[in-house]
Order: structure tokens, then C-alpha cells, then sequence
């Protein structure tokens, strides 16, 4: 099972869980657990070979992971847990697993929040994974991430992200970001499938004025599914809930509260 850590509430019957994105852990929500555990039940975990969650023995022999088998991870920590219902808050590559979720066990989800979400892959991005498929088995892990780390952070307001998710992701061996990293040959048809389909669950986009890559589409998806909302925060980038702690999390807080 993956690792996590969970903090019970003396009051509150609501759960909120958390989904770091590719390369991150856990520790990329410490300024949220923080104000969040006031409010709710709050559950946070380390996908699979990120954090404390080693690859299973099975994994071993894989060359590829799939979307399905690591949604089927936060599955079992859930229904190990006996969480009936949970609110659920993404970065990046966690909002595409939370979707993912909602999909397969919609009973499961009582809320969305995706920070950073990518719900279109734009010509940009397109290339950016192109040219990491080309060279992935050449050049070191570390000098793509990096380097893919600098196009979606470009800023110097986003330094402190970009050195975030390259330390974090220093901890993955080079076969665990191969897998990862060839989930992108699933995610057009996938993130096809979510544009096309309002999955009638409230969910707010938090995104960042800089977000350049993903801002765009998700302003597009907000104006044609009914139970989306967007909220832009200003001279920030895609990883709005280190970037900008506090605003990202009266505004989460706020959202969840607001629901009945």
C-alpha cells in the first residue's frame, strides 16, 4: 500500500485528500496540512516510487505504468481508511489521477480542486514531451527534469517550486521516471475524454496568471462545464500551492466550506 499520513479532526466528519503530482511527495503540502487539519480530516500520500512509497516487487519487471493502476493505489489507502467520501485537491499530474478517480468510483468524490491542472496538452507541451521521449534513455533523468521543470516554471517568482519538485524528484531511480514519464503516451486520449464529459461533480480550478502552458485550456473547459469554477491567482506560476500558500488556501478552504 503507499504510504501516507493522516490527521483526524476531534469534530469534523468531512475528509479532504491531497494528490501531489509527478516527481513531488507528500512534504509539497506542508503549508496546507497545516491550516487545513483545523477544519477537516485531512489525508496525504506518496504515489507510488515518490516519498516513502517504494515500487511494488510486481512493478519490478514493468516498463510502463497506466493511469488506471496508480487511481487503483489512492483507491485502496481510501477504502483502507473506511473514507466514505472525500474532497480532493490535486497539483499538475494529481489533478488528471483525482479526474481519473471521479470517473471509476464517482461515490467516492464529494469535491475536486486542481491546482495547476493540465486538462490539455497544448502545442508547446506537445513538443516538450516529444523531444523527452526522444532522449529519455540518453540523457540523464535529472538534466530532462530539470530542464521540463524551467518550461512550465520559467519565472523567478517560480524558483522556489522549480528547486521543490528538482529536490523532490532527485529521490525517483532512473527506471521510476521512465515509467512515469511514458504515461504521457496514454494522456491525449484521456485528457480527451475529460474535456468532452462534465462528470457533475463541483470542482474548482486554481490556477496561476503564468500558468502559460495550462491556463488557456482551463479557462475554455470552465466556460463550458456547468459545475467548474475558476480562480486565478495573480504573479504566480503552475504550482499555486507553494507558490502562493496562503491564497490558495483560503480560497480552497472557502470552497469546501461552501458546499453542503
Amino acid at each position: 500500500m503507499l504510504n501516507y499520513y493522516s490527521y483526524p479532526h476531534e469534530v469534523s466528519k468531512k475528509w479532504v485528500t491531497f494528490v501531489h503530482g509527478a516527481g513531488g511527495s507528500s512534504s509539497i503540502w506542508f503549508k496546507q496540512v497545516r491550516d487545513f487539519k483545523k477544519h477537516f480530516n485531512v489525508l496525504i500520500l506518496d504515489l507510488r516510487g515518490h516519498g516513502n512509497s517504494k515500487p511494488k516487487l510486481k512493478d519490478t519487471f514493468k516498463a510502463k505504468y497506466t493511469f488506471d493502476s496508480i487511481t487503483a493505489d489512492i483507491v485502496e489507502v481510501i477504502d483502507h481508511l473506511k473514507i466514505e467520501k472525500s474532497h480532493f485537491i490535486g497539483i499538475s499530474l494529481g489533478t488528471i489521477l483525482i479526474r481519473n478517480l471521479a470517473e471509476k468510483r464517482p461515490e467516492l468524490v464529494q469535491s475536486m480542486i486542481m491546482g495547476g491542472a493540465i486538462i490539455k496538452m497544448n502545442f508547446r507541451s506537445q513538443v516538450l514531451m516529444k523531444v523527452g521521449n526522444i532522449f529519455k534513455s540518453v540523457v540523464p533523468y535529472m538534466m530532462l527534469y530539470k530542464l521540463f521543470a524551467f518550461i512550465i516554471m520559467p519565472k523567478k517568482n517560480h524558483k522556489k517550486s522549480r528547486l521543490l519538485f528538482v529536490n523532490e524528484a532527485k529521490k525517483l531511480y532512473q527506471k521510476e521516471f521512465l515509467r512515469w514519464f511514458k504515461l504521457t503516451s496514454e494522456i491525449n486520449p484521456l485528457l480527451r475524454f475529460f474535456r468532452t464529459k462534465d462528470i457533475q461533480i463541483p470542482t474548482l480550478y486554481v490556477m496561476g496568471a503564468e500558468d502559460h502552458l495550462f491556463l488557456p485550456s482551463i479557462k475554455n473547459i470552465v466556460s463550458k462545464h456547468v459545475t467548474s469554477s475558476l480562480f486565478v491567482i495573480e504573479n504566480c506560476g503552475h504550482v499555486v500551492n507553494v507558490e502562493q500558500p496562503e491564497m490558495f488556501n483560503n480560497q480552497t478552504i472557502g470552497f469546501i466550506n461552501s458546499l453542503a
